[in-house]
This record gives C-alpha cells, sequence and structure tokens, in this order.
C-alpha cells in the first residue's frame, strides 16, 4: 500500500495523540469525518497501523532498568522466538537486524535481580543460541515521545 500526503499527515497526528477524535483530526486534514475514518480503517486493515497506545513520560515508568539485548538465533527459528519473545512483558521492543546478531531487543525491569531474571529466562527459548546485553545508563535525547 502507498501511503500519500493525507495518510501520512493522520499518521503524523496520531503518532502525537492516538486518542484524538475523529472530528478533530477531520478539522485539521481539512477533509470530512468520513474520510478520516474510511483512511485510519484503511490503514489499519493493510497493517500499516498495528495499534494504539499510550506513551508514559520515562519518569512514571516502574522500571529504572533498562537494558538492550542483542540475541543470535540459530536456523530458521527467529519467528519462533520472536512470538516467544512478544509475550514478555518486559520487552518494549524487538528489532530484526543484519550483521552477527539476528534480533535486538529493548527491555525494562524494575530492579537489577528482575532484570538478571528477565535475561535467564530469555536465554532458555529454544534457538537463542548466543546473546549480549548491554544496560542503558541514560537517554540524553529520545525522539520517541514529545510531550
Amino acid at each position: 500500500m502507498t501511503l500519500d500526503q493525507l495518510d501520512e499527515k493522520l499518521i503524523t497526528l496520531l503518532r502525537h495523540d492516538g486518542r484524538r477524535s475523529i472530528s478533530d483530526l477531520a478539522i485539521e486534514l481539512g477533509v470530512s469525518r468520513a474520510t478520516v475514518r474510511t483512511r485510519m480503517e484503511r490503514l489499519e486493515a493493510s497493517g500499516i497501523i498495528i495499534g494504539y497506545t499510550v506513551i508514559l513520560r520515562a519518569d512514571t515508568v516502574e522500571a529504572p532498568v533498562r537494558g538492550i539485548m542483542l540475541i543470535e538465533v540459530e536456523g530458521q527459528a527467529t519467528d519462533r522466538v520472536v512470538r516467544t519473545l512478544s509475550g514478555f512483558p518486559e520487552i518494549m521492543e524487538i528489532h530484526s537486524t543484519n550483521g552477527r546478531w539476528d534480533l535486538i531487543v529493548e527491555l525494562s525491569a524494575a530492579s537489577l535481580p528482575e532484570f538478571d531474571a528477565i535475561l535467564r529466562r530469555i536465554r532458555l527459548i529454544p534457538g537463542i543460541t548466543t546473546s549480549e546485553t548491554n544496560l542503558l545508563l541514560n537517554t540524553p535525547r529520545s525522539t520517541r515521545a514529545r510531550l
């Protein structure tokens, strides 16, 4: 599916506030509510929009320990490993990548012992052959949430 300028503007507005009403979006975009509703339904049906979420201010999250885990997966097990990882509430993002590592996982926990426990659980997933983890000490800049 190809996105046009209206789709891109709609997605930008939803990224900043996924709870905006269809009426507000229509006014800002200069189109009818029916057009906005149809566009949103089309973006959802095509898989471009896969859901809506809440973005929390970093200091409100009860997960002060965050890290990046680099994972090597054996053979053709990547899809199975990703499905398993998707069930862990501590995992915020999963990325496939090229190079030495197959997956990059961003995870969080409330304490170092909890972080260690999630790492142990992840390492037991069949298909994961090697991993390396780095703690995130500080985030001086992020473009994820512009609040």
